[in-house]
């Protein structure tokens, strides 16, 4: 008998039933999280939900902020990375175990379910989060003004992007009704780290349209309405 052969076959089962447990686990969580709160950030007050408003997920951002190189509004001889639109992709994680397991994607797109706090016209594409688990979406756009990094421990990291509060601007259960997100009314995101739009490459006409792709983490915490 082959022992390093079984002694790997064994290890690889250990692996796989804790693997699995942990899984089991993600989704206990994600599921309870429908109905209870969790504990909710301590954060200044311009990016601190409204009174009446619970914690009930955090996710755990690793993704990109993604630049074009524009003329300036103000001036169209100048040009700049677009720090107004930019674009996130981002993999939200949470941890059991010491592994990773993902919850939730981050990306831009069409507000498809506005509620009444979307504007209108609604705009080409708002920040999205959807559930891993069950597609569940919310959109959300920044309110009040954003909370610059490096000025507050809920965002204690400086020359990183800002801290900010988003409202839900629309929500959508997944395809089989499931709700994990669908109820969401806030959006906050914490501990930026990286992320920034570059400082240098869009400096003339001949840059327009240059992209960059800038790595940064952060905390979301998603808020609905306490029961």
């Amino acid at each position: 008998m082959n022992c390093n052969v079984s002694q790997t076959n064994t290890a690889w089962v250990r692996k796989f039933i804790l693997t699995a447990f942990a899984l089991l686990a993600v989704f206990v969580m994600v599921d309870q999280a429908m109905a209870q709160s969790i504990p909710s950030p301590v954060t200044p007050t311009q990016i601190t939900p409204e009174a009446g408003n619970v914690a009930f997920l955090v996710g755990h951002a690793k993704g990109t902020q993604g630049y074009v190189c524009l003329p300036t509004k103000a001036d169209p001889n100048v040009f700049s990375f677009t720090v107004n639109n930019a674009r996130p992709e981002a993999t939200l994680f949470t941890t059991f175990f010491g592994h990773d397991f993902q919850i939730i994607t981050h990306f831009l797109s069409p507000d498809t379910h506005p509620n009444g706090n979307a504007p209108n016209p609604v705009p080409f594409g708002n920040a999205t989060w959807q559930a891993s688990f069950d597609s569940s979406r919310v959109w959300a756009q920044t309110i009040n003004t954003p909370l610059t990094a490096g000025t507050d421990p809920s965002c204690p990291n400086a020359n990183s992007i800002a801290c900010l509060l988003l409202q839900s601007v629309g929500n959508d259960v997944g395809p089989t009704g499931g709700g994990l997100l669908a109820k969401t009314t806030f959006v906050q995101r914490l501990n930026t780290k990286g992320g920034l739009a570059p400082s240098t490459g869009c400096a003339s006409a001949t840059d327009v349209g240059k992209q960059a792709l800038v790595p940064y983490t952060a905390d979301y915490y998603f808020f609905h309405k306490a029961d």
